[in-house]
């Protein structure tokens, strides 16, 4: 993209790493929560960035070819928990994947192109 600067191709690289469903979920929670939304989000924000900065802290001191899984399974206490994280990372996924085909639907189905199909086909 020779037309692009930088600035623009790193406001796309996050805009595709947020995702179209938070876009869409933000706005009723705006509507709903209002201006306090902003200080939810601060915390939220604030508490991704402590786990992020605990998991590098963590890599530096024990590195490991394995993902985070295998954190647990050293740290947490064997290969039940490494299960457990891993089930519950793969769970998380798949609701990500299904949340984010529903607000691709439903944003289809904005449109007046979309109108006479039904939101539910969309998302197939």
């Amino acid at each position: 993209a020779p037309g692009l600067r930088r600035r623009q191709v790193q406001m796309i690289a996050v805009g595709g790493a947020i995702g179209t469903g938070l876009f869409l979920g933000a706005g009723e929670r705006l509507h709903k929560a209002g201006p306090s939304l902003v200080i939810v989000f601060a915390v939220t924000g604030l508490f991704a960035f402590f786990i992020a900065r605990a998991m590098g802290e963590l890599v530096m001191h024990r590195p490991s070819s394995g993902s985070f899984v295998s954190y647990s399974r050293e740290l947490l206490g064997g290969e039940k928990a490494a299960y457990l994280a891993g089930w519950i990372y793969f769970l998380h996924w798949i609701c990500s994947g299904i949340a984010e085909i529903t607000a691709v639907a439903v944003y289809l189905h904005y449109w007046s192109a979309f109108r006479d199909i039904p939101q539910w086909t969309l998302a197939l």
